[in-house]
């Protein structure tokens, strides 16, 4: 077989560094960050000013043009390495002070794993490494993390972190910081020494999964890290594949949607404090004018705020969007007369009491599952009991002046969704809306009985958070 050919390392800036800057722009707002046309001048105005000299200073400068929010802060960084690289290629060391430690030959993987702990133990801030840490890393990512793909040579994270066994780098990154406390450290020099550790094998991480997507980028195109190696802005996370740290940055973001749609909210009712015109007192009033309508007399607009009935579902499948969900509602409580929550997996429980003014939010969402009556079979959804016990306990919460809010997948377990029983309680209310986490194109596949449901209800998708706010806004009352 011929070998492979090598494809040559893609040009950094082909067009020139003031459409590189418009090419990384175009890339922040492909990934949600809205960067508009001043924002961009301003950038421009910001790297002539500082110029390229010092790489973390235009990051901070740019981050300060084009940013609005902190917490976009992460996809911007991803970005910004992509498009403005540390290196280009391998690394080398030009330091005579680096004493040779990122000389090793690559075989030799323990004694870089030696060379490394000696970094990391006898410097307290891994920025005081600079060059030499990163001649290190860059080392090892291109002796173990490099693998041919069916695009051509490409670079692993995966597999350059296996080789370094950051496990074993840690147990005796930390028992080297505990060294000097003796062989009976106290308890808070022991939790101390933990906390340090875990931090820079934290942060040594990080570093080799930022040499990898650089050395990538220069080998498959930007493009190709673009699409899976930045981090998605934590509004466009979906719910049912976000993990654990994408839920929690997402809750992060509850407040700054609550505000938005409460602002929004606000305006609409004051554009519609003027009321609609009343035709009979206009008519009336025009008599004394020979029946020429100058005055218009405006009924008097009676806004009322509804009550809010939420029906959630809290099994392990979608409890992340509910409990997000949930944290919303309550964020925007003052715009409903009143909120009353109720939970549900196969049997359904009021949990209004554990989201009081005053609650830890964080916390009252754990407390359903602990607390509440949410399941008496085998702790699987059942929409149809569900709506079988919230209509036996609670017969009189649903009234004309209530919304029907229910939060759920509507997978059943192939069980009988009972959909009449979604029919009377959606004609017991004033509206009536399911928002589901799920894609529309897999309603109704397997044990989803969302078809059944559908005919009774409206149903909203709603995927992420910047997908929940736009339902909300729209659903909210004026």
């Amino acid at each position: 077989m011929p070998p492979r050919r090598t494809r040559p390392p893609q040009p950094l800036a082909p067009h020139g560094i003031p459409g590189h800057l418009v090419e990384f722009v175009e890339a922040l707002r492909g990934q949600g960050i809205s960067v508009g046309p001043s924002e961009t001048v301003d950038a421009g105005q910001v790297m002539a000013t500082l110029g390229l000299a010092d790489r973390d200073v235009l990051r901070e400068g740019l981050a300060c043009a084009v940013l609005r929010r902190s917490d976009h802060r992460e996809t911007y960084d991803a970005l910004f390495d992509l498009y403005f690289p540390a290196a280009l290629g391998s690394r080398t060391v030009l330091d005579d002070e680096s004493d040779g430690e990122s000389g090793l030959p690559p075989e030799d993987i323990e004694a870089m794993r030696q060379a490394l702990l000696d970094m990391l133990t006898d410097n307290e801030e891994l920025a005081n490494l600079d060059e030499r840490l990163a001649a290190m890393i860059a080392q090892i990512v291109e002796a173990y993390g490099r693998y041919n793909s069916s695009r051509g040579p490409s670079y692993s994270s995966y597999q350059a972190l296996k080789a370094m066994s950051l496990d074993d780098l840690e147990g005796r990154l930390l028992a080297g910081l505990l060294a000097p406390y003796g062989d009976e450290p106290t308890p808070t020099q022991e939790q101390i020494a933990k906390a340090v550790a875990a931090q820079r094998i934290a942060a040594l991480r990080k570093m080799v999964e930022s040499e990898t997507k650089r050395r990538t980028a220069e080998q498959l195109g930007r493009d190709h890290v673009q699409m899976y190696g930045v981090p998605q802005l934590a509004e466009n996370v979906e719910f049912l594949r976000a993990s654990g740290e994408q839920l929690r940055q997402m809750r992060r973001v509850v407040g700054p949607l609550a505000r938005t749609l409460a602002t929004r909210l606000a305006a609409r009712r004051r554009r519609s404090r003027a009321g609609e015109i009343d035709l009979r007192k206009t008519l009336r009033k025009s008599m004394s004018t020979g029946g020429v309508p100058i005055d218009l007399v405006l009924k008097k607009p009676h806004p009322a705020r509804p009550e809010l009935v939420v029906l959630c579902d809290v099994s392990g499948s979608v409890a992340g969007f509910s409990h997000f969900t949930l944290l919303l509602v309550h964020a925007l409580r003052q715009q409903f007369s009143r909120v009353r929550v109720f939970a549900f997996i196969d049997t359904t429980d009021e949990v209004t009491e554990l989201f009081g003014p005053d609650a830890d939010l964080a916390v009252a969402v754990q407390r359903i599952t602990r607390e509440a009556a949410v399941y008496t079979r085998d702790g699987h959804s059942d929409y149809g009991h569900a709506f079988v016990s919230f209509l036996d306990k609670f017969p009189n919460v649903l009234s004309p002046r209530s919304s029907l809010l229910v939060l759920g997948d509507g997978r059943n377990n192939y069980r009988n969704p009972e959909a009449h029983l979604l029919a009377h309680m959606v004609n017991a209310s004033r509206h009536a809306h399911w928002l589901n986490p799920e894609p529309r194109h897999l309603w109704g596949s397997g044990d989803s009985a969302v078809p059944r449901y559908q005919d009774v209800i409206t149903m909203h998708e709603c995927r992420s958070a910047k997908q929940l706010a736009s339902v909300i806004d729209a659903l909210l009352p004026v």
